[in-house]
């Protein structure tokens, strides 16, 4: 074995044994007194109403409704006192107000806004009916998106008013002939909608579902359907409003009754409170199913409604 030699020095004694330098040989480096661990993010401004996808609070949002809604009506009222408007053509809003108000109270406003009700929603429900199940089948199919698709978007270019003349000859003109009008005009567009939002389900919750081993009625009924949902809702409450746009042309069918009628037979008297009213009537229950709407659609998907 070998040893070192007995004049080798120990570790510790030949460190001992160093020179030291002397303190000026190299300056000292300041230190600063306090050094922040890390340096501080900067927040994101929040500038309330102008912040991209932000939320507001409940009472700013009912202002600005309010404020959205009251100010029409402050232009209008501004527009029939000082615009030199004749009152026939631009009726003030205390005269349709008026005129909405005896209309209630002596011309059944309650009786024709039932029976319009009823045509709109009997053409919309028999047009979800058939419009929903019809899309899922497009949107999940590409051999039925290919049969039935380019028809669809033929049809739906047509205008619901030219079918008039077919629907008195096929189905006469009663109560059917209204909803068939509101049926024609809501369902190709509602078809088509509804394709749209099952083809937007993403396709990695259709391929994992394939990997687990289900089968094409589970991916449409347990993946596609559930996922799609939210979007389908949507699309019957825009679609709800279409079907109110059209009740004006179905009630050109020999209709009796009805807001559409009213504001049609107003408009051979030259009664134009009368058509403000009507129209005014409409719009307000229009708000009112639009507001149900998104009430269920909270109510169905709370969240995708919660607050950030």
């Amino acid at each position: 074995m070998s040893q070192l030699p007995p004049f080798a020095p120990s570790l510790a004694g030949s460190t001992a044994a160093l020179p030291k330098a002397p303190a000026s040989a190299a300056p000292a480096v300041p230190v600063p007194a306090t050094v922040p661990a890390t340096a501080p993010t900067p927040k994101p401004r929040r500038n309330g109403f102008w912040t991209v996808r932000t939320g507001i609070s409940r009472r700013a949002y009912w202002g600005l409704a309010l404020t959205g809604l009251i100010t029409p009506l402050l232009m209008w009222a501004a527009l029939a006192a000082w615009g030199g408007m004749e009152p026939t053509f631009m009726p003030s809003p205390t005269a349709v107000l008026a005129k909405t108000w005896d209309w209630a109270l002596e011309n059944n406003l309650l009786e024709d806004m039932g029976i319009s009700v009823y045509r709109v929603v009997a053409g919309f429900v028999l047009s979800a009916v058939i419009a929903l199940p019809l899309g899922l089948l497009i949107g999940s199919f590409r051999s039925v998106q290919a049969l039935l698709e380019p028809l669809t978007d033929l049809i739906r270019y047509m205008p619901a008013v030219a079918f008039i003349p077919l629907v008195m000859l096929w189905v006469g003109i009663d109560e059917g002939s209204k909803i068939a009008i509101i049926f024609i005009g809501t369902f190709f567009q509602m078809v088509l909608m509804v394709a749209e939002d099952v083809r937007r389900v993403p396709a990695a919750q259709v391929e994992a579902a394939q990997t687990m081993g289900a089968n094409r009625r589970e991916l449409v009924e347990k993946v596609i359907l559930p996922s799609a949902k939210p979007a389908l809702l949507d699309t019957l409450r825009i679609t709800m409003g279409w079907a109110w746009t059209y009740l004006v042309v179905a009630e050109l069918v020999a209709a009796n009754s009805g807001l559409g009628y009213a504001i049609l037979r107003a408009q051979r008297f030259l009664q134009t409170d009368t058509i403000f009213a009507g129209i005014i009537v409409i719009g307000l229950i229009g708000l009112v199913t639009d507001q149900l709407f998104r009430w269920a659609h909270r109510r169905a998907f709370p969240w995708l409604n919660l607050k950030g």
